[in-house]
């Protein structure tokens, strides 16, 4: 039966993915955060149908540790990256995000067309030393349009349960740009894992945690940090299943 929902849920998110990226293309000439409203909807859209059809529903909590004027004092998002829920919810909850992507996403018909609209910071893995320096510059023109940041401190999406080396890259970016970092974990990899046969029923939790301050940090000591609580709250909020 898990199988049949995935297939299904499958089949409405071609349904409905086109229409959103035509819809981004025809306001293309829209500011950056005036087109996001249309990609945010997008993910609304999938999180409620992933609710009705496969029965992910979800809980938050540390919604309080989301600033209220969020144009006044941009952050940078760092979460744990286990399924494809998080990417579409997180949006539900925090202002307007760019999130750091690999560049070869923008190819994938549709939904790389749709992506590029939403004014994600896309890097270009084989730049080496270079990735940085890409990263600083879109982020700080991103923080000028009144987007915030989000990063995977894996640099990839990782299996429920297993954990991988935390990339030092957020944080020289949140001492670079002298921003707070809003830490993120959640066990939604258990119930929507990479694949077709994921999608099982359950409840997702996601904590919110208190921004980090990166002031007067090295990136390793603030990687180590962020390291802490993330994969403490992860071990905490446990299996749903």
């Amino acid at each position: 039966m898990a199988m049949v929902r995935a297939l299904v849920f499958l089949l409405f998110q071609l349904a409905v993915t086109p229409l959103y990226a035509v819809a981004l293309i025809a306001v293309a000439w829209l500011p950056g955060v005036t087109r996001y409203a249309i990609a945010r909807h997008w993910c609304k859209t999938n999180v409620l149908a992933a609710r009705a059809i496969c029965g992910i529903d979800w809980h938050v909590a540390g919604l309080e540790n989301i600033p209220t004027d969020p144009r006044a004092h941009p952050h940078i998002v760092m979460a744990k990256h286990s399924s494809m829920w998080e990417t579409l919810a997180l949006n539900l909850y925090f202002p307007p995000l760019a999130f750091v992507a690999k560049k070869e996403l923008l190819s994938i018909p549709l939904f790389g067309w749709g992506f590029r609209l939403a004014s994600p910071i896309t890097i270009d893995r084989k730049a080496g030393t270079d990735a940085m320096e890409q990263i600083v510059t879109q982020g700080r023109r991103r923080f000028r349009e009144g987007f915030w940041i989000a990063i995977y401190p894996e640099g990839t999406r990782i299996r429920a349960g297993t954990r991988a080396k935390y990339k030092t890259g957020g944080a020289r970016l949140a001492i670079a740009m002298d921003v707070p970092i809003i830490p993120v974990a959640h066990n939604a990899g258990y119930l929507w894992p990479k694949g077709l046969s994921g999608r099982r029923p359950g409840t997702v939790s996601m904590t919110i945690g208190a921004p980090i301050p990166s002031t007067g940090k090295d990136a390793a000591t603030l990687t180590h940090e962020i390291e802490a609580w993330i994969e403490g709250e992860v071990a905490r909020l446990g299996d749903p299943r």
